[in-house]
């Protein structure tokens, strides 16, 4: 034969004398009381405290039934928040553990949690079906639902039309710029130059990735670079070749010394097999530095413009 567990009840803690501990029907729970507070509660009147329990009970009734209205008319959303709410704790305290901070001790509280959950939307469904007196004198009530907003002028704007965005890619050819280099060259003369070779740019090729929108670009990202012709550098060359020396001086023959040819005055011009002037063009052997004047026969031919001044 079975024995069954008392019912719920204050019994003396089994770890503290001093205090009473809740049990409620199939297990000890967290509350507490001393044992004075318990002990004035038990000499309440069984039927006082049925009469309490009656009208708490209409009181949660009622209670539920307005505050399940009232949500109702402020928003449809916080009426069904309050519910969950509820059952939420109802089926906590049924299923797992009582909940004494709330006053929730037993299983029957829990269904008592769930049944007020049951009034709140039966006061919100009421309260939603019935018109809002605002609504009779004015027709100002404040909506139930989203549906009952009526169309404001933000709302009747069209929708905006999505702008286009693309990507792609774009080759650009940049020119790479030649160097200029010089050298030496023992065969030119000295102070003169001359482009040996030519400078001649390269070719790079740039690859982008593109960001278009609407037609107007507004991201440019370098993906590749390539040098498809390398740049050709210019060579000048810089002459080092130095200059010939010049002739030597040709020794003249002083006028009014013996050997001079009496044809010729203003200057000694040599008796020899030829005489040129000196700097022309004669190859000599003998010269000498005008300018002569002719006084006799020129021998030599030394007055080529015929003028009778020789070398001058």
């Amino acid at each position: 034969m079975s024995t069954l567990p008392p019912p719920a009840a204050w019994y003396p803690d089994p770890q503290n004398p001093n205090h009473l501990r809740w049990w409620d029907g199939v297990q000890w729970t967290a509350a507490t009381a001393p044992v004075a507070a318990s002990t004035a509660a038990a000499a309440t009147p069984a039927v006082r405290a049925k009469t309490h329990t009656g009208w708490r009970t209409v009181a949660i009734i009622v209670a539920s039934l307005v505050i399940g209205g009232i949500l109702a008319r402020l928003s449809p959303v916080a009426i069904v928040l309050a519910a969950l709410a509820v059952i939420v704790v109802g089926l906590v305290v049924l299923i797992a553990r009582p909940l004494p901070g709330v006053g929730l001790r037993t299983r029957r509280s829990g269904l008592a949690a769930l049944g007020v959950a049951a009034l709140l939307i039966t006061g919100g469904g009421v309260a939603s079906a019935s018109p809002s007196p605002s609504t009779e004198a004015g027709n100002f009530a404040t909506p139930n639902s989203i549906a009952d907003i009526p169309p404001t002028a933000s709302a009747s704007r069209p929708t905006p039309t999505p702008v286009p965005t693309t990507v792609g890619t774009l080759t650009e050819n940049v020119a790479i710029p030649f160097e200029r280099t010089t050298i030496d060259d023992p065969l030119r003369d000295q102070g003169t130059t001359a482009v040996v070779t030519a400078g001649v740019d390269g070719v790079k090729v740039i690859t982008y990735r593109v960001t278009m929108v609407d037609g107007v670009e507004v991201a440019r990202e370098v993906v590749s670079e390539t040098v498809q012709t390398a740049p050709v550098a210019e060579v000048t060359a810089i002459g080092s070749k130095a200059p010939a020396p010049p002739p030597a001086p040709v020794p003249l023959v002083q006028q009014g010394g013996g050997g001079c040819d009496s044809n010729y005055t203003g200057a000694c011009v040599p008796i020899a097999s030829d005489v040129d002037c000196a700097g022309g063009s004669g190859n000599g052997p003998a010269y000498v530095q005008g300018p002569v004047r002719i006084v006799g026969s020129d021998i030599y031919d030394l007055d080529r413009d015929g003028d009778g001044i020789a070398c001058d």
